[in-house]
C-alpha cells in the first residue's frame, strides 16, 4: 500500500535480531532501549499482572501520513488480529 512499516521497542537490537529473525518480519525494528520515543508517543505506562504493577509499552499503532501528520492511533492492539487493523485504517485514509 505504499507505507513504511517501523518497530520500535525498547529492547535491545542484539534481541530484536533475533525476534526479527524468528518471526520473519519485513520491515525494519527500532531500539529504544531509554524510552524516550515510547514516552514522547505517550506509551511508556504503567501495567500490572498478577497485581504486581510495572513499567512497559503499550502496544500502540500510529499512522502517520506522508505530511508528518499523525492520521490514526490504535491502542491495546491485538497482535493475531492487529494486521487486518492497519490495513482496515489505511484503507479508510
Amino acid at each position: 500500500m505504499g507505507v513504511v512499516v517501523l518497530g520500535v521497542s525498547p529492547d535491545p537490537v542484539k534481541k530484536q535480531v533475533k525476534f526479527k529473525q524468528k518471526e520473519n518480519l519485513p520491515f525494519t525494528l527500532l531500539a529504544d532501549e531509554k524510552h524516550e520515543v515510547a514516552e514522547k508517543y505517550g506509551v511508556w505506562v504503567e501495567k500490572s499482572m498478577y497485581g504486581k504493577k510495572y513499567w512497559g509499552v503499550e502496544r500502540t499503532t500510529f499512522l502517520i501520513g506522508p505530511e508528518g501528520r499523525l492520521e490514526k492511533i490504535l491502542r491495546k492492539v491485538d497482535p493475531n488480529t492487529h494486521s487486518a487493523q492497519v490495513l482496515a485504517a489505511l484503507a479508510e485514509l
